[in-house]
C-alpha cells in the first residue's frame, strides 16, 4: 500500500505523521525540540518539492510511506494523483491519503509560514518545532488510526 500524508506545506504536520509511522520518532510519547529538528526532512521542503509526493520511507510491513504538500487544493491535487495512478495500471485501493492538517496549531501556522514562505529560518523553525510539541498526540493518533485502518484492511 502506498500511504500519503498531506498538509498545505508538506513540512511539518504530514513529515511528523510519517516520521510517527516509520518509528523515527515515538508514538506514545511526546518528543523534544531536538528530536523534531533532527528529523532529516523537518521543515527542509523546498518550493519545486510542493505538489510532489515525496517518499520517507517504508515500513515494517512494507507499505510505501509519501508526504505531499497540496497547499489549499486537496480537491483538485488528490483526484490527480488517483487518476494518474490508474493511468499507470494501479487499483487506487492501494493508495491511503491521511489528512494531517486537522492536528496543525496555529503555532505551527505561523512559525511554518515564517520559515517555508517568508524564509526566516531561525525565527520560524523554533516555533514551528514548539507547536509541533503541542500538536504531537493528534498527529500521533492520526498515525495511529491510520495504522489500525491499514491492519484492518
Amino acid at each position: 500500500m502506498n500511504i500519503i500524508y498531506h498538509c498545505v506545506g508538506g513540512a511539518h504536520s504530514s513529515v511528523l505523521a510519517s516520521a510517527i509511522h516509520l518509528g523515527l520518532l515515538p508514538i506514545d510519547s511526546s518528543p523534544t525540540v531536538a528530536d523534531i529538528l533532527s528529523i532529516p526532512y523537518f521543515d527542509t521542503l523546498a518550493k519545486h518539492e510542493q505538489g510532489r509526493l515525496m517518499l520517507r520511507g517504508i515500513d515494517e510491513n512494507g507499505n510505501k510511506i509519501f508526504t505531499l504538500s497540496r497547499q489549499f487544493s486537496p480537491h483538485l491535487v488528490l483526484p490527480a494523483i488517483k487518476d494518474a495512478y490508474q493511468l499507470g495500471g494501479g487499483d487506487t485501493k492501494d493508495l491511503l491519503f491521511v489528512n494531517v492538517l486537522p492536528a496543525v496549531n496555529t503555532i505551527m501556522k505561523i512559525g511554518g509560514f515564517s520559515s517555508r514562505r517568508l524564509n526566516l529560518v531561525a525565527f520560524g523553525r523554533p516555533i514551528v518545532a514548539y507547536g509541533s510539541i503541542r500538536a504531537f498526540n493528534k498527529i500521533a493518533q492520526i498515525v495511529n488510526h491510520t495504522k489500525i485502518m491499514i491492519d484492518n484492511s
